[in-house]
């Protein structure tokens, strides 16, 4: 469950420092305006993005904001080349090009650029596959299903890239050559800042596929949403965001204020801890985290399990520990009887155990499929254990509801 990787010569991964990812925005419609760059500057303010810690740049002509005005594909290669000309050869980073069409890619690979970052995930123009396929070059792909940026909350964010993989793969793109990018940002209407907060608060969902992790947060509106500033005033918010990204296992920032983030990198970087791995010969031996049963689903498909023996043991891969407060004595020993029966158990008070005490809490152990069981048997008890099924039900439920976990 550890990335280990190569990109471009770079390496990436977790026993690595995250990478800051410069953004050559040539895009005059951008909803950031101070990030816009002229053409005639760009080698120079790439230099300075290099010099001041960026390791990658990413250059986009179009503004992919959703209420930018449209340009067609010709005037976003006619800014594009240029600039990737005057780059060629000149500055010392691995040049990504940010695009959603084949054709702009395969001109922007053929003039120098190794690295294409599709937001649309390859869901805009399907033969951008084909062509990342044929010149082998690593992707960024942002997850999507119709539209860029379009999946709402991190179940669906994970479902997108599970497809964008499976069909990238199909597709003829080696394993190692995806770039995930959750798509952090106001993509369309329907998409409340609290998709944002937990899309970054459950960041370290997104290890379970064992690839490179891209985060573009900068400046983006659940900033702007919690701050109440313009996307102008929005760098402490960004680096702010850029900090839990990386300790949540972001391998690369990508962001227009390369000096800030690339001290925000380092520090957040050296306080993240590395996964637990032990190697010996042919044997491997590593902890895999799991907070969710559709997490479980992907990993045991990625072993090679079959879908539906999946879906039988994905229940039994999440271990909660749930306290229940003010129990009697009675409720708590069923529980117990109830939970051990199931394979789990239950800690309560001694003089409990001994019915010493008419109360007492209990702290329930087991997984989600042991819960859910657990509740439809007290659904039929009597005393107060249908109510404490209900609320078991709800707390679970909680630990996954984006507006009970951030709205406030």
């Amino acid at each position: 469950m550890v990335v280990n990787t190569d990109i471009c010569g770079l390496k990436v991964g977790d026993q690595y420092p995250a990478h800051v990812m410069g953004v050559i925005n040539l895009s005059p419609e951008s909803f950031y305006e101070g990030s816009i760059i002229s053409p005639e500057s760009a080698l120079e303010v790439a230099r300075k993005m290099v010099e001041d810690g960026a390791t990658f740049l990413d250059i986009g002509a179009r503004s992919t904001w959703r209420f930018a005005e449209h340009i067609s594909r010709k005037q976003e290669l006619e800014r594009l080349l240029p600039v990737l000309e005057a780059l060629e050869g000149n500055v010392d980073a691995v040049i990504s090009v940010d695009t959603m069409f084949s054709e702009i890619a395969e001109e922007a690979l053929k003039r120098g650029a190794q690295v294409i970052n599709d937001v649309s995930g390859f869901t805009a123009d399907p033969r951008m596959i084909e062509v990342v396929a044929d010149y082998g070059c690593p992707a960024v792909v942002m997850a999507s299903e119709k539209t860029p940026g379009d999946p709402l909350g991190m179940d669906s964010i994970i479902e997108a890239l599970d497809s964008i993989i499976q069909a990238a793969e199909a597709g003829g793109i080696a394993p190692d050559s995806l770039i995930l990018d959750p798509a952090i940002g106001r993509w369309m209407d329907e998409k409340h800042p609290m998709y944002d907060f937990e899309t970054l608060d459950d960041f370290e969902r997104l290890k379970i596929f064992e690839k490179p992790l891209l985060a573009a947060l900068s400046r983006k509106s659940f900033i702007g949403e919690v701050l109440g500033k313009p996307a102008s005033e929005r760098l402490y918010g960004s680096l702010a965001a850029t900090a839990i990204a990386v300790y949540k296992g972001a391998h690369i920032i990508r962001t227009h204020d390369v000096p800030e983030t690339s001290d925000v990198v380092k520090l957040s970087g050296a306080l993240r801890s590395r996964t637990s791995v032990v190697k010996e010969g042919r044997y491997e031996v590593s902890v895999l985290e799991v907070k969710t049963p559709l997490d479980a689903g992907i990993a045991m498909r990625k072993i090679g399990a079959t879908r539906v023996g999946s879906q039988v043991m994905q229940g039994k891969s999440v271990h909660l520990v749930l306290k229940i407060r003010n129990l009697t004595t009675t409720e708590a020993l069923i529980i117990k009887q109830e939970m051990l029966a199931r394979g789990g158990d239950a800690a309560l008070a001694r003089d409990a155990v001994s019915h010493e005490t008419e109360a007492t809490d209990v702290l329930v152990m087991g997984t989600l499929l042991q819960f859910e069981r657990l509740a439809r048997k007290l659904d039929g008890q009597a005393r107060s254990l249908p109510l404490i099924a209900e609320m078991i039900r709800e707390c679970i439920s909680n630990r996954t509801n984006p507006e009970y976990r951030y709205l406030r």
